[in-house]
């Protein structure tokens, strides 16, 4: 692994590092989907993997289990979300602790949505931390975790500006984080100006893209509609008149993610995090053109046991 975030391939050209994003399972179904994915991914050897924590902690316990099998039965490093919402601080300590306790090292730490979810108005616990810095810093006076933060290039849906938004990521930095990874975003200019502005604030951390490979355009645009993020015009016109065509989708989904891929690589980025939705075959797809190889036999293993 080179220093700069690139790692060499077998004939010496530069690779991205990759991390995978992971939810935990709600049901049975669900569960043997996210572990077969997850064999999958495993032997492209990404820099670590995150696990989601639901609205108002909700996920709290499957979140755990999820991350302590991690660590427990794949050689992937496990970073665990972590929110502020609907705990008090000595609830939140006492997970931090526990996950260091299991093995864990690194936390993705946000202030997250409110119980009711996305849209809904924001809260502090009246004996909770208040915001993502504070969540920060007591992340870290309780043992030298690796901390993860969100970035948005197109706003956060709550904030009143980009400005606002690139003061509230220097609060983090300040407090200790030492990574950020984006929402997902279309249009990779929108990106490179977040960054441009970021930077300008001196803000010196890196700056992960997320990238969101769209396995059903309607849930895409949802998402994006929720989450503040555009949908380009062009995008749309990819994906018109598939809704009922599966296959050209899935071969139109793998060419548009490898696209934004390509592209931000070319342009200097070291180091891409991908929202699975706990699905691999597009994002090994993406993968994999982009260079990145599983040990001679092991992803026809990993493919083989799903």
């Amino acid at each position: 692994m080179t220093s700069n975030g690139f790692r060499p391939s077998r004939d010496g050209a530069r690779l991205p590092r990759v991390s995978f994003e992971f939810f935990p399972p709600k049901s049975p179904a669900m569960e043997e989907t996210l572990w077969a994915s997850v064999r999958r991914l495993e032997p492209l050897t990404p820099h670590f993997v995150s696990v989601t924590y639901g609205a108002g902690g909700s996920t709290r316990e499957r979140t755990h289990a999820t991350v302590k099998r991690l660590v427990e039965e794949t050689s992937l490093k496990p970073a665990a979300h972590l929110t502020c919402v609907s705990a008090t601080c000595a609830e939140v300590d006492e997970v931090v602790r526990d996950y260091w306790a299991a093995g864990v090292r690194h936390i993705v730490a946000l202030r997250g949505d409110a119980p009711e979810g996305v849209g809904a108005a924001y809260r502090p616990h009246p004996h909770g931390y208040q915001s993502s810095p504070d969540l920060v810093v007591a992340i870290k006076a309780i043992g030298d975790f690796e901390v993860t933060v969100s970035a948005y290039p197109e706003k956060h849906p709550e904030s009143c500006s980009i400005d606002a938004d690139i003061d509230m990521l220097r609060r983090k930095v300040d407090a200790g984080a030492t990574r950020a990874v984006t929402q997902f975003f279309f249009d990779n200019d929108v990106y490179f100006r977040f960054v441009d502005r970021a930077r300008a604030r001196g803000i010196a951390i890196p700056i992960v893209p997320g990238l969101l490979p769209v396995q059903n355009f309607k849930q895409a645009a949802s998402f994006a509609a929720r989450a503040g993020a555009s949908v380009p015009g062009w995008l749309a016109h990819r994906f018109e008149g598939l809704d009922d065509d599966v296959e050209t989708r899935r071969l139109i989904a793998s060419a548009v993610a490898a696209e934004q891929a390509f592209d931000l690589v070319d342009r200097g980025v070291t180091d891409l995090h991908f929202y699975t939705m706990n699905r691999a075959d597009l994002v090994y797809a993406v993968c994999h053109l982009l260079g990145l190889r599983a040990p001679r036999g092991a992803g026809a293993q990993a493919q083989a046991a799903e």
